[in-house]
């Protein structure tokens, strides 16, 4: 979790850079916008590569650690200083209870501070306060309870599956996620190439990757960066080479990489081109192939006889890989997603030829924004089944399985396995 230092060889004041473009990043998270937004504007982009990793790890860890960072620092601060200050010292709290060498992180901190234009007359206050909390702060921090999400968030979760998954699930965000990949070729040579393991499902799994262009096989195109859960939909869909298929809402990609490595013949639409830039870079880097597009997805004509639509969603099942979505946004946004999904799959059933299967995804632990969608769609549609014997591939335990025939993942499964995502999936077939 911790940069244990500030110095490296003739690199003096190491950790400044990535410790000040964190907390510029947790001012503008705390101000609604989301990190990979940032990252994607160019926030990052004047640091060297090690430097944006740490940044984006030490934002992140503190994210996961804010309530806990927050009970730490109450019983030394009279009162709630400037957010910038107050975030500041929400990182170095963080680094310094999960064994952040002082001397660094203090020093670092108090420099950041004192060189600010606005709060420079409070490094004093940052100094003392962050000396304490090295003497007194990891034994409290390890007595704390796991943090919890908004109540905004942790209400619908709990009514949906309970508290006692609630409180797993908590603790799988608090965790964090492991590096997950996909691969073109054999997952065994992969995973001994990086130094991972494969999952049951057949993705490579790396804990502490670091950074990602430095594993081996990265430059050759030989994986790409997705969650074991999030390369569950491509699978189920069951293409052959040669099939002609339709990623829906393709950004940034994952997925159209799984179905061009089997040769089908696949065309990635996505309404924002900027984020379909990421998955060019990819099918550049990788060898692969695909038509790729920018354009509505409610406003697309033609038809295919196999269709992935993974919708936009709440992205609540990303928080142990995405801990910004709980501070950055409030759940306001709902009802608009649940109605522009029943829209899209109205509109992609339309796509679908008969006898055709699509399949419909989205990485939300929402019940509105899954099961619900397909039970209702089912009601709408009378030409669409839920291809239930579909789910009978590898790794895939039976008890993630949902009445109607989807099937639910969520972060709590695969604890011994460091966990997955949260996402639902249901496979639907076109009556001829």
């Amino acid at each position: 979790m911790a940069d244990q230092g500030t110095q490296s060889a003739g690199k003096p004041q190491a950790g400044i850079p990535a410790r000040r473009s964190a907390i510029a990043m947790l001012d503008q998270i705390h101000e609604g916008r989301l990190m990979a937004e940032l990252i994607g504007s160019g926030m990052l982009d004047r640091l060297d590569a090690p430097d944006r990793a740490r940044a984006q790890r030490l934002a992140s860890d503190t994210l996961r650690g804010l309530e806990r960072a927050d009970r730490v620092l109450k019983k030394h601060l009279n009162k709630v200083p400037p957010l910038t200050v107050l975030n500041a010292l929400r990182l170095g709290t963080v680094e310094l209870c999960n064994g952040g060498a002082a001397h660094g992180v203090v020093n670092d901190l108090v420099q950041i501070i004192g060189r600010h234009k606005h709060y420079g007359h409070l490094k004093g206050l940052v100094n003392a306060v962050l000396r304490k909390v090295a003497a007194t702060g990891p034994e409290q921090w390890a007595a704390l309870r796991v943090p919890r999400m908004p109540k905004w968030l942790r209400s619908p979760l709990a009514d949906a599956w309970g508290a006692e998954a609630m409180l797993a699930m908590e603790a799988a965000h608090f965790a964090g996620a492991p590096l997950d990949l996909s691969v073109k070729g054999d997952a065994e040579a992969v995973a001994q190439a990086v130094g991972g393991k494969v999952l049951p499902t057949g993705s490579v799994r790396v804990a502490d990757a670091g950074q990602v262009s430095a594993l081996a096989g990265f430059e050759a195109g030989d994986w790409w960066v997705q969650d074991a859960a999030a390369a569950i939909p491509a699978r189920l869909l069951q293409v052959q080479a040669g099939t002609r298929v339709l990623d829906l809402c393709a950004a940034p990609g994952g997925k159209t990489l799984q179905l061009a490595a089997t040769g089908a013949d696949v065309t990635a639409v996505d309404i924002s081109d900027s984020r379909l830039g990421r998955l060019r870079e990819n099918l550049a880097r990788t060898g692969l192939t695909a038509t790729v597009q920018a354009g509505d997805v409610l406003e697309l004509q033609g038809s295919w006889p196999a269709i992935l639509l993974d919708a936009p969603c709440s992205a609540t099942g990303t928080i142990r890989r995405h801990p910004d979505l709980p501070h950055a946004k409030d759940g306001s946004e709902f009802g608009a997603l649940i109605a522009l999904q029943t829209r899209m799959i109205d509109h992609a059933w339309g796509l679908l030829e008969a006898g055709g299967r699509m399949v419909y995804c989205t990485c939300s632990l929402l019940p509105d924004e899954g099961e619900v969608q397909v039970i209702e769609a089912l009601t709408r549609h009378g030409d669409m089944s839920v291809d239930r014997d579909a789910l009978a591939a590898p790794g895939i335990n039976v008890e993630w399985t949902t009445e109607e025939g989807g099937l639910r993942l969520r972060p709590d499964y695969w604890a011994e396995l460091d966990g997955m995502d949260g996402f639902y999936i249901a496979v639907l077939r076109k009556e001829r």
